[in-house]
């Protein structure tokens, strides 16, 4: 057994695909629109996985988007999604600098938590040891939930 990927339901696809893309740097692996059904599916991984996520040998998140509306909530209720990254201060401020809230900011150097636009919560965790402790975030307090 291996996992496969996550499935989080979104209410708006193009703001979900800025979020998860060009905010977070998640690439597209694959997407699929069935008319018949009235959604469609967008497969994205990060950008160390995306070859090996084309042959399923990476984990994805699944975007599942369904054309007629319908409301989610609690977007919390799985859990979170968490990613692995070689500078957790860089992506924060990225992702600061895009306007996202920073709900968990890396006091430790180690792991933050942020939202989708769809409330899915999303965990950052340094890769290795975690940095040193940095201004601004060994001061800034949380927001909100994570």
């Amino acid at each position: 057994m291996r996992y496969l990927h996550t499935m989080v339901r979104v209410t708006n696809l193009e703001e979900s695909l800025k979020f998860y893309c060009e905010k977070l740097g998640l690439q597209v692996v694959t997407r699929n629109d069935y008319d018949q059904g009235r959604f469609t599916l967008v497969y994205l991984a990060a950008p160390e996985d995306v070859d090996a996520a084309r042959e399923r040998k990476a984990p994805m998140l699944e975007l599942t988007y369904n054309w007629d509306p319908e409301s989610y909530s609690g977007g919390r209720n799985f859990g979170h999604l968490a990613y692995g990254v070689n500078d957790i201060y860089a992506v924060c401020q990225r992702m600061k600098d895009a306007g996202v809230t920073i709900n968990r900011p890396p006091r430790d150097g180690y792991m933050a938590f942020f939202r989708s636009p769809d409330g899915v919560s999303i965990e950052l965790l340094q890769n290795g040891e975690p940095l040193e402790p940095q201004e601004p975030w060994q001061s800034m307090e949380n927001t909100g939930e994570w």
